[in-house]
């Protein structure tokens, strides 16, 4: 089935709130904390429900806003070119080379499509194609729709040697210049969009940056609510997701912490605490 730009995998993360259905899980989780959130207040529980089943919240309202989800009206797909490995992205700036790679890997793609276009920019080169589908199904009757696939520059972000089934650890590189905080905060809010929780709901509290000498963090503080099952409440965790970036290796590292957990509900509309 076709995703739309709420629903984009790490195929490649637009979400800015994607989400599926976890397995249930039989035994109750107590609130535990494991600290305060860095550099904020952390929220109320009440305060991080009201979003998190909010079905209109996805994301401050000034989070980075990629050019696909400003311009396209209609249903499509973004996907970041792997190698064969299927978990690290690949790199280039020679669009001869980055062409190839996408070439290939539509061919491997259980829906492609044909080549209609070619864009460049500073970041990456973008392929679209024509993807049709074998149904309908979530395609509001239309048996086709756009699909953009993205090669970064390495001369920009060099991805190579990521693992994106992973939360932590290494994150890439970013040549860039300059390594700004500004910069550091699109990159993250950026890759947001294109990372796949399998959970009921998922959303960004907020997101926020903070600098030391040699070193610039942004943090995203997340609100992960998953399943235990129709007759119980859900687990709702409160996680910090952060990329430090340091500025002589320009290495973007990440670190995932849950801050803190607890059981919430939704009974007529209105979600509440458990217990």
């Amino acid at each position: 089935m076709r995703m739309t730009t709420l629903t984009l995998l790490p195929i490649l993360v637009i979400a800015v709130s994607c989400g599926g259905s976890s397995s249930p899980e039989a035994t109750a989780v107590v609130q535990t904390s494991s600290g305060p959130v860095v550099g904020k207040s952390a929220p109320s529980n009440d305060d991080i429900i009201a979003k998190a089943y909010d079905p209109d919240y996805a994301a401050p309202a000034d989070f980075f806003v990629d050019e696909r989800t400003a311009t396209e009206t209609g249903s499509f797909t973004i996907h970041h070119v792997l190698d064969t490995s299927r978990s690290y992205e690949v790199c280039s700036n020679d669009m001869t080379e980055a062409t190839a790679w996408e070439d290939a890997d539509n061919a491997s793609r259980a829906v492609s499509g044909p080549l209609v276009a070619i864009h460049e920019t500073d970041r990456y080169f973008e392929f679209v194609r024509e993807l049709t589908y074998d149904d309908d199904v979530g395609n509001v009757g239309d048996p086709t729709s756009p699909g953009y696939a993205r090669i970064f520059k390495c001369n920009h972000t060099n991805r190579s040697g990521v693992d994106r089934n992973l939360l932590d650890g290494y994150s890439g590189v970013r040549n860039a210049q300059p390594l700004t905080a500004a910069e550091l905060r699109d990159f993250t809010e950026y890759l947001w969009q294109f990372r796949f929780f399998n959970v009921k709901h998922k959303v960004v509290i907020d997101s926020y940056g903070e600098s030391t000498p040699g070193n610039t963090v942004h943090t995203l503080l997340l609100a992960l609510v998953h399943s235990q099952g129709p007759e119980n409440c859900d687990r709702v965790e409160l996680v910090e997701w952060q990329f430090s970036a340091d500025e002589q290796t320009r290495e973007v590292s990440r670190t995932f912490q849950v801050v803190r957990d607890f059981e919430a509900q939704v009974a007529g509309g209105v979600p509440s605490i458990c217990g």
